[in-house]
């Protein structure tokens, strides 16, 4: 079993989250945060759901962890914990965003998680070209809205030379599966680069 771990206390989410990652994982079950905001958009929050997931006990039966939050927040602690593999579908994203040296940009709607992203982003391989934000972050209730925002995020990524867009957030992999056709640069969704990554590497 492949455990997929929502830092945000939206299960509503995660089941979307589920959806979209079996394809690759078909023995997937979903973890919610018990407490803490629907959607993290603060470095307070962010900071509390790395706490929360550090201290995550999976069952016995468990072959591999998905922090399925953009910020992968507690990744690294939980993985230093763990016998098995723990996968932050930021950084999974960062690595498919790079692939044969693109030059990549993410695209999304919390201001506020600017610096954590660009920190994240930076960290992995690639040439980052930084962040693309909404005009608006209050566009999350609108699926519309939401897409709209955050097509002209990507178009501005595009334009500024990024060759792949990431679309940064674990609430947003709906969008970006709906966005994926409309994008003029290569789409790159977390949550299926984070299965994908999981999936090849029990595979060795």
């Amino acid at each position: 079993m492949i455990l997929l771990a929502n830092p945000n206390a939206n299960p509503v989410t995660t089941a979307a989250m589920c959806a979209i990652a079996a394809p690759w994982l078909a023995d997937l079950q979903g973890w919610t945060a018990p407490t803490g905001p629907q959607v993290i958009v603060t470095p307070d929050q962010l900071d509390r759901a790395a706490d929360g997931i550090a201290a995550l006990h999976p069952p016995a039966a468990c072959r591999g962890v998905i922090v399925a939050a953009f910020g992968d927040p507690g990744a690294d602690r939980l993985a230093a914990r763990l016998a098995v593999p723990v996968i932050g579908i930021g950084a999974a994203a960062a690595r498919a965003a790079a692939q044969g040296g693109r030059a990549f940009a993410v695209a999304t709607t919390t201001p506020a998680l600017r610096d954590r992203i660009d920190a994240l982003m930076r960290g992995q391989p690639g040439r980052y070209l930084g962040c693309h934000l909404t005009d608006s972050p209050d566009v999350m209730g609108d699926p519309d809205a939401l897409d709209h925002a955050l097509l002209e995020a990507v178009m501005r990524a595009a334009a500024a030379g990024a060759e792949a867009v990431i679309i940064g957030g674990g609430p947003l992999a709906q969008a970006a599966v709906r966005l994926a056709p409309l994008s003029p640069v290569p789409l790159i969704q977390p949550v299926p680069e984070a299965a994908r990554a999981m999936a090849q590497l029990l595979a060795r």
